[in-house]
């Protein structure tokens, strides 16, 4: 097999006679997936800070945790413990030759071997975990991105909806609305990412930047690289990317492709996109992308997006117009994207597409997308189209002016005209800043 070349998604994994490749048989699948397990996850402590937004993109907890995935038996072992270890409480010392301590909570969650990695789904650096039914009714879904000595994790949780005007609870859910996002930057380090430890021991090449301001224009390039692709029908596919076409370079548009989007982008590079409300019968796309390191000659973009199924009846089987329940939510595509920057692009200049990027989300923008934050610099001031002008002094009241009779002299009546015409305007004579200062004084 040869992984051929094609521009957007044309190239694919094939036999030398050009025809689609067999899929691969459980065990080989198995084997692939615990090989991209150990090379990419299982590789110690990963520390880090967890912060929880809510669906308008409020900070509602920051928690600092580890998650230990360790090979038992050491490199080469076929089984593995995630180990969850959460800081409940710290105590700082009060002399010069003590250490802080710190109160962790450890809790075994899961167990993972070869051929048993549960609901967790890997491609190329890209990891899905779930999607995922929760004890309160929730569903769960979580995507990972590796890079060098650093992950990052992010947790889509949508809850049960009901129309307006219908009770909860009243008949079945008629979709998932998310309510909660859970984002975490973890690394392979003495403690979790934060900026003054990037500051005081500045990443080596190779490995993420997690706090730095990253311009929009940063994701305007021409990339170049590998798509791993994954379907229930399918399997795994490999695929060449010479060139992307606008149409896929959805990282390019932070809002989304339509309003049923919501998005939200944050330090680091970090961007992420997911369905407000997932309706049955149609497929949930969460996407995660990241710029993990600086602009330069060699800069890499990251991407990873999941189908999500959910809410698929269950009908009964004497009457198939009777429904019984919903099917397990399932994960129905997922694919992970590495690019290498090729260079700017040709059709249009930085400033151009920081224009457009601005026009279309003020035209795009409503009163319902809450939890979305403007394609720009988190760092810097927002550009002047989005910044809300000083409200106006409202204008002098007018005086109270009697009622004229009217006159049958002509030269009355071009005078008074004459007068008006002063006052209205800025050049007014003498007469004209007389009257002026009588309204004013009114």
């Amino acid at each position: 097999r040869y992984l051929s070349d094609g521009n957007g998604r044309g190239g694919s994994v094939s036999n030398l006679d050009g025809s689609d490749p067999d899929r691969l048989s459980a065990s080989d699948d198995a084997a692939l997936q615990w090989d991209l397990f150990t090379k990419h996850h299982a590789l110690g402590s990963w520390r880090g800070t967890w912060t929880t937004y809510n669906y308008i993109g409020d900070v509602m907890d920051n928690t600092v945790a580890s998650v230990d995935l360790n090979l038992d038996g050491g490199e080469g072992g076929t089984s593995c413990t995630q180990i969850h270890k959460i800081v409940t409480g710290s105590v700082a010392a009060d002399c010069e030759t003590c250490f802080d301590s710190e109160d962790v909570k450890a809790m075994p969650v899961a167990q993972y071997s070869l051929g048993n990695l549960g609901r967790n789904r890997l491609a190329s650096v890209g990891m899905v975990i779930g999607p995922t039914l929760l004890r309160s009714g929730a569903m769960s879904t979580e995507l990972i991105l590796r890079h060098g000595d650093g992950r990052v994790r992010v947790i889509f949780q949508h809850a049960p909806v009901w129309e307006a005007g219908v009770e909860p609870g009243s008949c079945p859910p008629q979709g998932l609305k998310l309510f909660r996002t859970m984002v975490c930057r973890e690394a392979l380090r003495e403690g979790p990412p934060s900026a003054a430890a990037e500051e005081a021991t500045p990443p080596t090449q190779g490995n993420p930047k997690f706090f730095r301001g990253v311009p929009p224009f940063h994701w305007h390039k021409k990339w170049a690289g590998t798509s791993w692709t994954w379907g229930p029908s399918t399997g795994d596919r490999g695929w060449s990317i010479s060139e992307m076409e606008e149409g896929d370079a959805w990282h390019g548009r932070p809002r989304g492709d339509g309003m049923g989007v919501w998005s939200m982008r944050l330090p680091g590079g970090i961007l992420m996109q997911c369905p407000r409300v997932i309706v049955g019968e149609q497929a949930g796309i969460c996407r995660l992308a990241w710029l993990p390191e600086e602009d330069t000659d060699d800069a890499m973009l990251l991407r990873i997006e999941a189908g999500v199924m959910a809410l698929e009846p269950i009908l009964d089987d004497d009457d198939e117009s009777l429904m019984v329940g919903f099917y397990p939510p399932t994960l129905g595509s997922l694919r992970c994207d590495i690019m290498k920057k090729q260079g700017e692009l040709d059709d249009a200049s930085q400033l151009k597409r920081l224009m457009e990027i601005d026009i279309n989300s003020e035209g795009g923008s409503s009163g319902t997308d809450e939890g979305s934050m403007l394609p720009r610099d988190e760092t810097e001031a927002p550009p002047p189209s989005q910044v809300v002008a000083p409200p106006s002094p409202p204008p002098p009241p007018s005086a109270p002016v009697a009622k004229e009779q009217p006159s049958s002299s002509d030269d009355q009546s071009a005078k008074k005209k004459s007068t008006e015409k002063k006052l209205g305007s800025d050049e007014g004579g003498d007469a004209s800043k007389e009257n002026v200062r009588n309204i004013l004084k009114f």
